[in-house]
């Protein structure tokens, strides 16, 4: 069993992190760090660290003498965010898919079964474990600037998952996509797996444009 410690900022950060994913804390007003901090139990100095945190992982941003938002959702991070998985992650899990071992496709069911567990019971942590699905199957690569890069894109992606699931319907088609997904990768099928990721961040991408456009109908 390993064991795994986190610092005070860690466990903060965590907590925090799920309620922005979750839409616990709205975009529109500044974060009240004496509120907040009274309400976690700690201290300022360890909630302002994990608030920095947050801003570098793109979730959050500062404004001067204002304090720290949630950052909104948006169609122009949609196109760039997912533009740029688009060119780097399919390839990324192809490769991966030629030297993953069993204990990397054991780790890469885990992965898909606690994500399927959550969709079920609870919705906060879809965008978290979808992430962890995902890198399952990038961190065989191990070139460590592109499973950086590739988790980077996927942290800022978390939300957007969040919202694409939003409509009926979407829970079944991700879950079957994922399979499939995980099926081509853990046969080695290099070439399969590419082009079935490729159209899985496509399709996301064109149902997210969808509903920003829908959305600014109604505005």
């Amino acid at each position: 069993m390993t064991l795994v410690v986190q610092t005070l900022s860690e466990q903060i950060f965590s907590l925090v992190r799920d309620r922005i994913i979750s839409g616990k804390i709205p975009a529109d007003v500044a974060i009240r760090q004496d509120a907040l901090a009274a309400e976690l139990g700690v201290s300022k100095i360890p909630l302002r660290e994990a608030l920095a945190r947050l801003e570098q992982d793109g979730l959050l941003l500062s404004q001067a003498n204002r304090g720290f938002f949630v950052r909104p959702l948006n169609a122009t991070e949609v196109e760039e965010v997912y533009a740029l998985r688009l060119k780097i992650e399919p390839d990324a899990v192809a490769e991966a898919a030629k030297v993953a071992t069993d204990a990397d496709k054991r780790k890469a069911k885990a992965a898909l079964d606690a994500l399927d567990t959550a969709a079920n019971t609870d919705k906060t942590q879809v965008g978290r474990l979808n992430r962890a699905f995902h890198m399952s199957l990038v961190r065989p690569l191990n070139r460590q600037v592109t499973i950086q890069i590739v988790e980077r894109l996927n942290i800022i992606s978390e939300r957007y998952v969040g919202k694409h699931l939003e409509p009926a319907g979407r829970d079944d088609r991700a879950h079957n996509e994922h399979m499939a997904l995980l099926e081509l990768w853990s046969g080695g099928k290099a070439t399969e797996v590419a082009a079935l990721m490729h159209q899985h961040i496509a399709m996301t991408l064109e149902d997210l444009r969808k509903q920003f456009e829908t959305e600014k109908a109604h505005a």
